[in-house]
């Protein structure tokens, strides 16, 4: 395994994360286990969560992902496993998680306490606000449109005075953002630094050879301001594993079940997603790995996430840690690239 530190931090984390987000639902709690168990016996120290998982979220399965890591987690040794989970943002049809969705000071310190209960610790190393309160463009969305009756009241400030709360009192070790956007980021860290409060360390967005976006503006803020990438949804949903190629559709397979992911299958992914076999063909190396490579290689990727449903898959994605793309091959994606840049945002 490969590791890498947390922006201006001292915590040390594998480059590969290990996502949990099927626990409760494609996968059960002895599956979860001997994810866990087999993720930490390849050098895996990171995983990752959310209070919503597992997906699709559903009033009944709620919470069930940090249960089952918290069944996991109480006979771990804590200190060596740095555990991340995740606040969830207001949309409506969460509101079974809460009433009060968003992130004011009393659903923030409700919703941690309830994180730590179930994950059965004292403490996350990293707290992550799932989504932007306000209208901004995440989970697929493009063209941004201002709304200026936009419903909403800029409290960065009062937010960030509740996380910096939160690590005085040792529930939380650091924080950091999902789903958010350059002018997000950049705000975060204007009010932490004006304010002396805790600083924003990571941002959690998708990032795959289908969706590059974090690359047009988010990059920079990245590499610039110091706040690490944790790359979701690095196989596309499982479309760059190229186990739909040719109208595949396996049983129990994500798309299979739950029809509505579909936000790496139009058209224009899948005629990529065919190139990139060709080119990982060619180099010997399979699709998955070829994409996984891919994102490990990035310089502000601070951990890549990947989930898996099978055991066969998890080993195919952890051991992509081995695999170096020359300098050949990534200029043969920037070429593929270049005919659909971001087919699927």
């Amino acid at each position: 395994m490969k590791y890498t530190k947390i922006p201006n931090t001292d915590i040390e984390v594998s480059k590969i994360c290990l996502g949990t987000m099927t626990y409760g639902q494609q996968n059960t709690e002895a599956e979860a286990h001997e994810q866990l168990n087999y993720a930490v016996a390849q050098g895996i120290n990171f995983i990752d969560t959310a209070e919503m998982y597992s997906i699709p979220g559903r009033k009944e399965t709620q919470g069930s992902t940090e249960r089952f890591i918290g069944s996991w987690l109480k006979d771990q040794k804590r200190d060596r496993l740095v555990v991340a989970t995740k606040i969830t943002g207001p949309l409506p049809y969460f509101n079974y998680i809460r009433e009060n969705l968003g992130f004011s000071k009393e659903v923030i310190h409700e919703a941690i306490n309830k994180s730590l209960k179930r994950l059965q610790t004292d403490y996350v190393d990293l707290y992550q606000l799932h989504w932007p309160e306000r209208n901004v463009n995440f989970f697929g969305q493009r063209n941004y449109t201002h709304d200026p009756d936009e419903k909403w009241t800029d409290n960065f400030k009062s937010v960030i005075e509740t996380l910096d709360g939160l690590v005085k009192e040792g529930k939380i070790r650091h924080y950091g953002v999902s789903n958010e956007s350059s002018w997000g980021v950049m705000k975060q860290l204007h009010e932490s630094k004006n304010n002396r409060l805790t600083r924003c360390k990571t941002i959690q967005n998708p990032y795959s050879l289908l969706n590059r976006t974090f690359e047009i503006n988010l990059a920079e803020v990245s590499l610039r301001e110091n706040v690490g990438l944790l790359a979701y949804s690095p196989l596309a949903f499982g479309v760059l594993s190229g186990k739909y190629l040719k109208g595949q559709m396996p049983e129990k397979s994500r798309l299979k079940l739950f029809p509505a992911y579909s936000r790496y299958s139009n058209p224009q992914a899948i005629k990529l997603t065919e190139y990139y076999a060709e080119l990982a063909k060619k180099h010997n190396l399979s699709l998955s790995h070829l994409s996984l490579a891919f994102v490990n290689q990035r310089p502000f990727v601070t951990s890549n996430i990947i989930g898996a449903t099978t055991m066969e898959q998890l080993k195919e994605n952890i051991s992509s840690i081995d695999i170096s793309l020359s300098d050949e091959i990534l200029k043969e994606i920037d070429d593929v690239q270049h005919l659909q840049p971001n087919p699927a945002p």
